[in-house]
């Protein structure tokens, strides 16, 4: 009797797959994540946003521009703003030289230097706040030499912009950082081979590439400062027209009951840095595409 054999199909006699097994993926389809995305952000972010247009707007015109636009309310968004500008600015810098360092140089602590820029994120804003002052104020360790020279850091504008560099700072360094260690010594380097000095290299050949990162921690540090609170009530002294934040008035108005004036200060404070953010973001863009030709 013949023996009967059962041909089994391996591996190589198995149709091929399909173009929709081919497109499976581990997450679901376009529909199920798109509107979990934007219900998710419509409850998180829009909602309260929200929120805060319709209740300014409730104010009328003329309690609007009254409560939104008073000289205090004024100075408060000049501090605020001017602050968190300049912050920024500095922080943009020595952010970009930190990360320098901690990238391309291998010294002893590296690892622990890498740690402490970390140290603003972990810290309690309040906490921060209150080490500020006490090493700045007039009596503080560092304080007190420059009271001597006739420099007051605390419970002054200058304080409040050393607040915001404290807290600013590891967005721009953790921003900038994955950037150089994508770039490479090879295009100094050839750059070098070609004739150009140092400052060419860094200005013509490695700044536009760092440039998209630098501008989106700039706009991370600036968006921090103009919000933040805890770090700033402390060492800024809080006096109006001087040294009054604009999240403090807000504070100040709702403990007086005046939730109208919060509202409206809080709305003028919502469009102007969603205006500044607008704004760095095309920069950016901008930025981008125009690496993206080269």
């Amino acid at each position: 009797m013949p023996a009967i054999v059962v041909a089994t199909a391996g591996p190589e006699d198995r149709p091929p797959a399909t173009a929709r097994s081919r497109r499976r993926a581990a997450m679901p389809g376009l529909g199920l994540t798109l509107g979990v995305t934007l219900a998710w952000l419509g409850i998180v972010v829009l909602l309260p946003l929200a929120a805060i247009v319709a209740r300014s707007l409730g104010l009328g015109p003329a309690h609007f521009v009254e409560a939104a636009f008073s000289p205090r309310a004024l100075a408060a968004y000049r501090l605020s703003f001017g602050a968190a500008l300049a912050a920024a600015g500095i922080n943009a810098v020595a952010g970009l030289l930190l990360a320098w360092v901690l990238v391309r140089y291998d010294f002893p602590g590296r690892k622990l230097a890498s740690a402490l820029v970390d140290l603003p994120f972990a810290l309690p804003t309040a906490v921060a706040g209150i080490a500020l002052t006490a090493l700045y104020a007039s009596n503080g360790w560092i304080g007190r030499p420059l009271a001597a020279l006739g420099i007051k850091i605390a419970y002054t504008p200058a304080g409040v912009v050393l607040a915001l560099l404290f807290i600013g700072l590891p967005f721009v360094v953790r921003t900038v950082e994955p950037i150089l260690a994508d770039l490479g010594h090879d295009i100094e380097e050839a750059a070098a081979t070609l004739g150009a000095g140092r400052a060419a290299i860094f200005l013509r050949v490695l700044l536009p590439e760092i440039a998209p990162a630098l501008t989106t921690g700039f706009a991370l540090a600036f968006a921090r400062g103009v919000g933040e609170y805890g770090s700033v009530i402390f060492i800024a002294g809080n006096m109006p027209f001087r040294s009054e934040i604009a999240p403090l008035l807000i504070v100040t108005q709702l403990e007086q009951f005046d939730y109208e004036g919060a509202t409206a200060i809080a709305a003028v404070m919502l469009a102007a840095s969603f205006a500044l953010l607008t704004v760095i973001n095309l920069i950016q863009g901008r930025e981008r595409r125009r690496i993206g030709q080269r």
